[in-house]
């Protein structure tokens, strides 16, 4: 097998981590030696051994002399872990074979140069593609300190969230909601607007097996979010947090009796400032944010340039209404030269519906 095929085997083994390392990236790592794979791992969570760390402990024999595929360049760096470029010099691995570089400014090229200066052959750049976009999180939030934000909906073939009764459930089938599960599962926080939880009451949680719940959040800029609502009920069990612009300490205290946390920002506009919250969300170590609604939020974001994902879900129907509320609300752009443009755009059949992803370009 050549450099290409084990890589392919470590992107694999990487992304068994999905939705349980953040905010560190999702690694995995395969170790051949003589053409036959003698150890291998992945970084399974936040806290746990790294991939190559996890691949040296799982050897079925001697090391010294092998290769190392990694997806990501070995950190360099005392963290929650020790430095891998240590275990691999002891373990005298005579190659290591990298996808990406890691764009932390802690390692970003310093683990390829203590390796080579060691006198380990390093191979960059194998699979580059598939690495950097297993870890689009990872390195936008490393870089930005900023959320990687996904904004997420779905609507019939004409374009409509819901009926022009305001009625939503189901636009798509089981197979793509069961998709957006395991969404959930791997952002961190999932955001919708206060109007979303007055008519829809969403419990916003991960129900994918084995997925891992976000953190909820409420932009409520007049802290109207009803106090009998699903996610203010189950705040205690579910981590709730709620921006407001409002001041109201009464008010906030009875969402903070329930186990909400509140939390007060300035407001652009007649709204809370969404630019504001991101940069506290990542400060809070918050990685990645679903935007899941309503239009007047995802106008927010885009106007603010703050997506950088989207994901829309695409039923095969037709609605109609011209009052029917569509993906994106808001004002709008002035003139089609001057939108949000999506590239690199993917399409996944799931079931009957089909779910549409690509790269925001501001």
């Amino acid at each position: 097998m050549n450099d290409q095929t084990y890589m392919q085997q470590a992107l694999d083994l990487a992304k068994k981590g999905w939705g349980w390392t953040s905010p560190n990236p999702m690694v995995g790592a395969v170790i051949v030696k003589e053409d036959r794979i003698i150890g291998q791992g992945y970084h399974a969570k936040y806290g746990d051994l790294h991939a190559e760390r996890a691949a040296l402990a799982a050897c079925t024999e001697d090391p010294a002399g092998a290769t190392m595929y990694v997806t990501l360049e070995p950190c360099c760096h005392q963290g929650k872990q020790p430095p891998c470029t240590d275990a691999i010099l002891e373990a005298k691995l005579a190659r290591v074979v990298i996808g990406s570089s890691d764009p932390n400014p802690q390692v970003a090229g310093k683990g390829v140069a203590i390796l080579r200066d060691a006198g380990v052959e390093v191979t960059e750049g194998v699979l580059k593609a598939e690495c950097d976009a297993l870890n689009d999180v990872f390195f936008h939030y490393i870089t930005t300190g900023r959320p990687f934000v996904v904004l997420k909906y779905a609507m019939t073939l004409d374009g409509k969230l819901a009926a022009y009764t305001g009625v939503s459930q189901w636009i798509t089938g089981e197979i793509a909601r069961a998709h957006v599960q395991t969404q959930r599962g791997r952002y961190r926080a999932i955001m919708v607007g206060v109007g979303t939880v007055i008519g829809d009451d969403p419990r916003l949680t991960c129900r994918a097996e084995g997925g891992r719940n976000p953190l909820r959040v409420v932009c409520d800029t007049q802290l109207r979010t009803p106090l009998s609502s699903v996610v203010v009920q189950t705040a205690a069990l579910n981590p709730t947090l709620i921006a407001t612009a409002s001041g109201d300490r009464a008010a906030i205290a009875a969402y903070e009796a329930k186990g909400c946390q509140v939390v007060t920002f300035p407001k652009k506009g007649e709204y809370v400032d969404l630019t504001a919250v991101m940069d506290y969300l990542g400060k809070q170590g918050v990685d990645s944010v679903l935007l899941e609604g309503g239009s007047g939020l995802h106008w927010s974001a885009l106007e603010a340039g703050l997506v950088n994902k989207v994901q829309a879900y695409i039923a095969p129907k037709l609605l109609g209404g011209e009052g029917a509320r569509s993906p994106v609300g808001g004002k709008g752009f002035p003139h089609p030269n001057d939108v949000v443009k999506v590239e690199n755009i993917t399409i996944t059949q799931l079931g009957p519906d089909y779910l549409l992803e690509g790269e925001v370009r501001s």
